[in-house]
């Protein structure tokens, strides 16, 4: 396996209660270990248009891209992974653009979009919007991501509250998007991961609906089987309202393998630090 981590997988994305049709798309490659889940925006379908080309083609640079990183490996892994999440998601804005040239009707659309890259004891997220990455370890659930959205700004500015931001009307006002400009701000981070771990990521009619302490009663209710503790999720937020589509995908760390290392590879470790 070229990134060297055991993943177990579940994923479901649902319409909700409210909305005519599914905006929201997600792919999970667990040969590989990468996510991708996609919110899209724009009236007549062009949300769900969006959000596919954004999942399609990120998907695609990641199948052609990651197995050459993983084989070359080396100390520069991690950096090397990075510029590839940028470049697709890059690409998947410029595609977005590109079908918005050809069919009038789609201008505008745009998508936000968050991915996740295992390698070894590391992950890598990228996100542009709101939709969001969660790490769920030890009993606690933590926000890893930080939304692009006004209502953020307000809440970094101490304008707000994130007690009242959460009944806040401007939830959904994002500040950046996938394919609607052509320069576009990526936000990527690298954090450790352990076994055991749970990382979830969703959609804003997940986050919107559920509270941090109700998706963390529901993780913790379901003792590790993904699958239940997916659909559980969804049902929560119908419960709550179903607003606007919903999605989710869980993935958990099931074991690390570490690469076997000669004495040389650990003295030259050594220098490269």
């Amino acid at each position: 396996m070229g990134h060297h981590v055991q993943l177990e997988f579940a994923s479901k994305t649902d319409t909700g209660l409210v909305r005519p049709h599914n905006e929201d798309f997600i792919a999970v490659s667990p040969r590989l270990g990468f996510v991708i889940l996609a919110d899209g925006m724009g009236g007549y379908s062009a949300g769900e248009v969006a959000s596919s080309i954004a999942t399609t083609v990120i998907q695609e640079t990641f199948e052609e891209q990651l197995p050459l990183q993983f084989k070359e490996g080396g100390h520069k892994l991690g950096k090397q992974l990075q510029q590839v999440v940028q470049e697709a998601v890059a690409r998947a804005n410029a595609s977005i653009l590109e079908a918005a040239m050809i069919e009038p009707q789609f201008a505008g659309m745009g998508t936000t979009v968050v991915v996740g890259v295992f390698h070894g004891d590391k992950i890598i997220f990228a996100h542009v919007g709101d939709s969001r990455a969660y790490r769920f370890r030890e009993g606690a659930l933590e926000q890893i991501t930080r939304d692009h959205s006004l209502l953020q700004e307000q809440i970094d500015a101490g304008l707000i509250s994130p007690e009242a931001a959460q009944n806040s009307p401007n939830k959904n006002l994002i500040t950046r998007a996938v394919g609607v400009d052509r320069e576009i701000e990526i936000e990527v981070h690298e954090h450790p991961s352990k076994p055991g771990d749970i990382y979830l990521l969703c959609s804003d009619g997940l986050s919107d609906m559920l509270s941090v302490a109700e998706m963390t009663l529901i993780l913790t209710a379901q003792g590790g089987d993904l699958d239940t503790a997916c659909t559980a999720l969804i049902a929560g937020a119908n419960q709550h309202g179903g607003k606007d589509n919903i999605s989710a995908i869980l993935a958990k760390v099931a074991a690390i393998d570490v690469p076997k290392t000669t004495p040389l590879d650990r003295i030259l470790n050594l220098f490269r630090k």
